[in-house]
């Protein structure tokens, strides 16, 4: 459409979502869902799909990721990978309590959302009975594009400013679903061995 087109189409040049033009609430909302960092919280075999996404064939890093962090104060979002024991809740909640404002929860894998094939008093039947939840990621084990499909449902949600607003009216989480995406079949090279 060219430069003509846009300043036909919105009177402003094309100018008017940048840095400039833009208000400051929509670029601090732009800048969190693009530099989150996630708190290393994996329990069980959904945290290898988790660092498996960290790792060079995925590279979160592309959305703002790369550091996992190991100190909760540094951290903005929970990866809760795995199940829950009852041991393991107050600890839970401790690193989710000592996480700055704004944070948010992803709960990945059926293990963590909802005890899973775990059904016994042993295991906590979904994450959300301790800390607030706002993507579940499904799956045993997720594969990694599904926890790369349930974080940019969730910087989607930190864009919109939708997330911010459900957790000033309810205290909860947003509790979006996410369909689980298969893994991607690697191509078979003919004549190899």
């Amino acid at each position: 459409m060219g430069v003509v087109g846009d300043v036909l189409s919105d009177g402003l040049g094309g100018l008017s979502h940048n840095v400039i033009t833009g208000r400051i609430e929509d670029l601090v909302k732009w800048a969190r869902s693009r530099s989150s960092w996630p708190a290393s919280f994996g329990l069980a075999c959904c945290a290898i799909e988790m660092m498996a996404t960290g790792a060079a064939h995925y590279d979160i890093s592309r959305f703002g990721m790369e550091v996992f962090r190991a100190s909760p104060r540094q951290a903005d979002i929970m990866i809760v990978a795995g199940r829950v024991s009852q041991k393991m809740a107050p600890v839970l909640r401790q690193v989710y309590d000592q996480m700055m404002e704004p944070k948010w929860v992803i709960s990945m894998g059926v293990c963590a959302s909802s005890g899973g094939m775990f059904n016994n008093y042993a295991i906590v039947q979904g994450v959300d009975q301790i800390v607030p939840v706002d993507v579940y990621a499904p799956g045993c084990p997720p594969t990694p594009e599904t926890l790369i499909h349930a974080i940019e449902t969730l910087h989607g949600l930190i864009e919109s400013g939708e997330i911010m607003r459900r957790r000033e009216l309810t205290g909860a989480g947003a509790d979006v679903h996410v369909e689980e995406i298969p893994a991607t079949s690697v191509p078979v090279l003919l004549g190899s061995s």
